[in-house]
């Protein structure tokens, strides 16, 4: 009896584990699996029964002979291939837990920290045992003087920089400026030196000043030995004598002068030297250059310049 329930047993594990192997591997072929469970359960009733002559009956069936594996090749069962499958889940499983995990920690330090960078809030009510916000100090705020002592004096303010006035801007021709200075006909002759210096003078003429400047020089460029060079020369000074500036105008009569003494103009240009210096008060220059004049050039002192030369004189005291 005791056998017998061993027998059945064994029958009910066996039929429970070769049964669940279709179920675990989704095997197509089920009814084939099935008679081959049959055959192995009768197989096994037969050797634990034996017949009448106390020999065991052979098997009907044999359990096929399973190949060895490769050396270095796993065994794979459907059951190895199951628990595999379910230890490569439970490890997805466990790493998206821990995932999830560190990506919740995360969001709450964010949190925290959002927290504390935000401004307080006007309407703030510190409750039972909360330290109220200090209000700052005004700041600067001198304190009171004793009773009895003297005012002190206000600290000294600095004066703001002055603001730096940029030099000004040469001033460009207007339209009708250039206009009239377009009316100005240049002469055309055979001698062109002489041509240039007559434009220069009518530049001069009509009170055009730095365009009579700029043709007076390019005449003593072309034509620095021309017969009217001294003329250019004197004339020159006297473009930036009438400009308003003296001390360019001094060079040009000066040159002139040392350039040759018995140039057509050499007079004109020691005289207006003595005016130059005279309007830059280097009253002892302006002495020396009319004291020459009036030596060298006694019959133009008394003829032909002699108001520019009295004039010059009138008003300085020369030994």
């Amino acid at each position: 009896m005791r056998l017998r329930s061993g027998l059945l047993a064994t029958v009910a594990a066996a039929s429970v584990l070769f049964g669940a192997a279709p179920a675990v591997a989704q095997d197509a072929n089920t009814s084939a699996r099935l008679n081959k469970v049959e055959s192995e359960v009768r197989a096994l009733q037969r050797k634990v029964f034996p017949g009448a002559d106390g020999k065991f009956f052979e098997p009907q069936i044999n359990a096929p002979t399973t190949p060895a594996p490769a050396p270095g090749m796993p065994s794979i069962t459907p059951l190895t291939d199951v628990l595999t499958r379910m230890d490569s889940v439970e490890a997805q499983i466990t790493q998206l837990t821990a995932q999830v995990e560190q990506n919740t920690n995360r969001i709450n330090q964010l949190e925290a920290k959002l927290t504390a960078a935000a401004p307080p809030q006007s309407d703030f009510v510190p409750g039972p045992g909360a330290v109220a916000p200090l209000t700052p100090a005004p700041a600067n705020t001198p304190a009171p003087a004793p009773v009895g002592a003297a005012p002190l004096a206000p600290a000294p303010v600095a004066a703001a920089p002055k603001p730096v006035t940029p030099p000004p801007r040469p001033v460009a021709p207007s339209n009708s400026r250039i206009d009239a200075v377009k009316a100005i006909v240049k002469p055309q002759s055979a001698d062109a030196g002489d041509d240039e210096y007559s434009y220069g003078f009518r530049l001069w003429e009509a009170k055009f000043y730095p365009e009579a400047q700029q043709q007076l020089k390019l005449y003593l460029e072309k034509y620095p030995r021309h017969a009217r060079a001294s003329f250019g020369r004197n004339l020159l000074g006297r473009a930036y004598l009438d400009d308003g500036n003296p001390t360019e105008a001094a060079k040009w009569f000066l040159q002139n002068f040392q350039a040759d003494k018995r140039g057509d103009r050499a007079p004109d240009s020691l005289l207006y030297l003595a005016v130059s210096m005279k309007q830059l008060k280097d009253t002892k220059r302006a002495c020396i250059a009319l004291s020459e004049f009036s030596e060298t050039y006694a019959a133009e002192a008394a003829g032909r310049l002699s108001s520019v030369y009295l004039n010059t004189r009138n008003g300085l005291t020369c030994s």
